[in-house]
């Protein structure tokens, strides 16, 4: 059974500074409540079906990666534990449980880091016209979910709500953000990453990409958002991984498939999903949470 879905969030003495595709955000004195809903975007367009608990299966995945990422990096969470929010919070505790966290509040940049160790996306666009991607030229030859000779940073515009992040090489970026500082989130994107690609190989999972997202905290560089999810990732099952084709995934991968197969225009209005594709790709998410992790939610069964 799945628990409760949650399209929006909706606690009246709380400040809501936004709603984003899937969270949304909540100001509390110096800090941040982040709710995360069961709210899916494909091509920046949030569909009109929520996926039954993905906002669950989004917190719980991002507080494991923090926790084991804390040696590399300083990150923006300060607690799950609903119990311990600010007092404003405790009447909404049992709504907030499992699918919020309390974080410090940072000023985010305006880039997002993204790290591809396989060639898929919008990555494999690039490559076929260009032969690299955001300025970073590599082999010929390569095919569709190709391993790259080594992961590469491409970071990418952060796009109004409704628009597309467009990819712009590391020059634009740190006019963007600066030269120091993007040479900063480069060599933490790539830190990350390969730890995280690391530990999710050991649990039969390929990280092909991944995005984080990173701001200031009195003058600290930090990690925000969230952290190696099916939302920011490409997660292939290492056991059908074969390259030359688009690859079986635990992410949103199989709801884009199916936008595809339907000729959507990408734009909106978004279409109705059938039960059955809402409830495939919760399976998937769900899989991708039992295989890194090992364990799944209490609220939360595999069917």
């Amino acid at each position: 059974m799945a628990d409760q879905i949650v399209r929006e969030s909706d606690f009246p003495n709380l400040k809501l500074l936004r709603r984003g595709k899937v969270r949304d955000v909540y100001e509390i004195e110096d800090q941040l409540l982040i709710v995360a809903s069961d709210r899916i975007s494909a091509y920046d367009v949030v569909m009109a079906d929520p996926i039954p608990d993905k906002g669950k299966i989004l917190t719980a995945l991002s507080l494991f990666w923090f926790k084991q990422l804390e040696p590399l990096v300083e990150h923006h969470l300060i607690t799950a534990d609903a119990s311990l929010y600010p007092e404003v919070c405790r009447p909404y505790a049992a709504g907030l449980q499992g699918r919020s966290m309390l974080v410090k509040k940072a000023r985010p940049l305006p880039v997002e880091c993204i790290v591809r160790g396989y060639l898929s996306g919008s990555g494999w666009a690039e490559y076929q016209e260009k032969g690299s991607i955001c300025g970073i030229v590599l082999p010929p030859g390569l095919v569709e979910s190709s391993p790259l000779p080594e992961a590469i940073f491409t970071p990418s515009t952060k796009a109004e709500d409704g628009q597309h992040d467009e990819n712009i090489s590391f020059e634009e970026a740190s006019r963007l953000i600066g030269r120091e500082t993007a040479e900063s989130v480069r060599r933490l994107s790539l830190q990350i990453y390969q730890y995280g690609r690391d530990l999710a190989a050991e649990r039969g999972i390929i990280v092909a990409d991944t995005k984080f997202e990173f701001g200031y905290v009195d003058g600290r560089l930090i990690l925000i958002d969230e952290v190696l999810t099916p939302d920011s990732s490409r997660f292939w099952p290492m056991d059908a991984y074969k390259p030359g084709v688009p690859q079986k995934s635990f992410d949103k991968q199989f709801l884009r498939d199916y936008l595809t197969a339907i000729k959507w225009p990408k734009k909106p209005p978004p279409p109705t999903l059938p039960e059955e594709i809402v409830f495939k790709t919760r399976e998937k998410y769900l899989e991708a949470l039992l295989r890194i992790t090992g364990q799944g939610l209490p609220q939360i069964t595999k069917g």
